[in-house]
């Protein structure tokens, strides 16, 4: 078993003498080859470069590894040089100066520096080192812009992640990317994997993207500004693309549709089922910036007639397939709206009473072809979390919510609105 002592950094052994067992240097450390499916990658094989000539090290084969002596369990004489596999994972060719995703901290970072440490006995990578330590000891600065720093009472900080909180982003790297690094992916905020989604190269968001879950994915990708949409969708096969469509909200795949091309877009809404499809359709077309084009046409509505305690039970079984639950909207045969109530009025009232002793009425609406800054004067003036969509008829078509407006009751918010390539 190889002999190494303590925390070693890459950097601290790149290009140090490697030497046989008698003491003749068979080349200089080139790279560290790791293996994939761990939590922290192991160390597999040295590549030692004499020249032109390459030497796989096995680590097996290696006596002693640390900053000042690596040496190998094995004779000059009797090695052959060979070419390290395409396939192989090698830390400093595909993570020195790349980008990867810092889990805990939602952001893209860049390694500048390795860590490798001891797990459960074997020489593995524990933690990237993305802070201006990193760049000064690749540069053997480290002590000294510690000392200088330390004159302006600056302590030079240790910025590490550790490995089991990245995320790889090259596409070549996806073996090395774990369960448990994609389960937390998929906990990020949407907002903060398209942000981080939009920082990286089409090929990475390639790799990134089809690493998520779908639900992770067709939130994520709402996010995304309309050029980056359009490069997704372009890049998925139409089987595919459709799928994903139909797994998000109608309003939402709506707005995705609206910046494709019309002819891809009618291709992806025809894979889609039948009701996702009309929905989507319906919402289509309306003109993208009235209440119409801004509303989803997902609201849960129940009949008059229907009692408190009815009414509970058939929220329970309609609410997982319903993005957003404010209000409970009243509606007749004719689905003409009636009233409006608010959750906390429903669980409060009694069991027994009807919806139409306890709702609202008449509700307060905005009209099919009402205009965005109308919609969001309306909301603001009202406090409505949502406000009911309804035709000439006073039939009930669906809801703008809060988020649907933001972008014009708050400028500065990082909302994007809805625009077309």
């Amino acid at each position: 078993m190889p002999f190494f002592a303590g925390d070693i950094f890459i950097s601290e052994v790149l290009n140090k003498p490697v030497l046989d067992q008698t003491g003749d240097e068979i080349g200089r450390l080139k790279d560290i080859v790791v293996g994939p499916g761990e939590p922290f990658p192991s160390v597999l094989t040295l590549l030692a470069v004499s020249g032109r000539e390459t030497y796989v090290l096995p680590w097996d084969r290696i006596n002693i590894f640390n900053r000042r002596v690596i040496s190998v369990a094995a004779y000059l004489k009797d090695l052959k040089p060979a070419a390290a596999q395409a396939t192989d994972i090698l830390l400093s060719r595909d993570f020195l100066d790349k980008q990867i995703v810092d889990i805990n901290g939602a952001k893209l970072v860049r390694v500048n520096d390795l860590k490798l440490g001891e797990v459960k006995g074997k020489l593995c990578l524990v933690a990237a080192d993305m802070g201006l330590r990193g760049i000064l000891r690749r540069l053997g600065l480290e002590a000294r812009g510690e000392k200088f720093l330390s004159l302006f009472r600056y302590k030079l900080p240790h910025k590490l992640v550790g490995w089991n909180f990245v995320q790889t982003v090259e596409p070549k790297l996806t073996r090395l990317t774990l369960t448990v690094s994609r389960q937390k992916v998929s906990k990020l905020h949407p907002a903060d994997l398209a942000e981080i989604m939009s920082e990286i190269s089409q090929k990475e968001r390639r790799a990134l993207f089809s690493s998520l879950d779908v639900d992770t994915a067709s939130e994520a990708l709402h996010e995304l500004e309309p050029r980056v949409q359009y490069e997704i969708i372009n890049e998925m096969t139409t089987i595919k693309a459709s799928e994903l469509l139909e797994s998000m909200p109608p309003d939402e795949a709506a707005d995705i549709l609206g910046n494709l091309p019309e002819e891809r877009a009618q291709q992806l809404i025809k894979l889609m089922e039948k009701e996702e499809a009309e929905d989507v359709q319906e919402l289509m077309e309306h003109e993208e910036d009235t209440a119409g084009g801004l509303m989803t046409n997902e609201f849960l509505a129940f009949p008059p007639d229907m009692t408190v305690e009815e009414a509970i039970k058939e929220l329970r079984l309609a609410a997982p397939d319903v993005e957003t639950i404010y209000y409970l909207y009243v509606i007749d045969e004719s689905e003409q709206l009636k009233g409006v109530l608010s959750l906390k009025n429903l669980i409060l009232a009694r069991p027994e009473k009807r919806l139409e002793e306890i709702m609202k009425a008449p509700a307060k609406t905005v009209a099919l072809d009402a205009e965005e800054k109308d919609v969001a004067e309306f909301i603001s003036k009202y406090n409505y979390l949502a406000a009911p969509v309804v035709d000439e008829n006073n039939v009930m078509h669906g809801i703008v919510t809060v988020d649907d407006v933001l972008a014009y009751l708050l400028p500065t918010a990082s909302q994007k609105k809805r625009r077309r390539l």
